[in-house]
């Protein structure tokens, strides 16, 4: 009478391993990518979300400002925390010509952004006729980058 063998050859183990480690080194990257783009896209529909506070203050002749206390005549465009934004509270958000209709608005990645995004600066501008765009600059192939990463409303130049 003989057993028979019960159990996994070492031929066995070793295939698996190897196509688990395939699959490894195709779902890494396509992780990090995804994690890359959620990172600005969040960032991005944080810094949308200013728009309409800075639309009441310029149509109550408001200068547009990110800051605890705004003096008179200014307006607090309501930003709290990013913890992909570089800086810390207000001081995250830089506002430009904010005393104007034509005022921009603008943060850079940093902070707990991957490698691959952080320093790149996206942009909200208004023009005089009222239209917002966005924009982002800054972030270089060789820390990362990829223009996949921009939202289609928002790209990179």
């Amino acid at each position: 009478m003989s057993h028979g063998q019960k159990g996994f050859t070492l031929i066995e183990l070793m295939i698996v391993v190897a196509i688990i480690g395939i699959l490894a080194a195709i779902a890494i990257p396509q992780y990090q990518d995804y994690t890359a783009r959620s990172q600005v896209t969040r960032v991005v529909s944080e810094l949308n979300s200013l728009r309409s506070g800075a639309e009441a203050a310029i149509l109550q002749g408001r200068t547009i400002v990110s800051a605890d206390t705004p003096g008179v005549g200014e307006e607090d465009l309501g930003w709290t925390t990013s913890n992909l934004v570089d800086g810390t509270g207000k001081a995250q958000v830089d506002v430009q010509n904010g005393g104007t209709a034509t005022p921009t608005v603008a943060v850079e990645l940093g902070g707990d952004a991957g490698a691959n995004v952080a320093g790149v600066t996206i942009t909200l501008s208004r023009n005089a006729n009222g239209a917002w765009t966005c924009g982002m600059t800054g972030g270089t192939a060789a820390q990362g980058w990829k223009n996949s990463y921009a939202p289609t409303a928002c790209p990179h130049s």
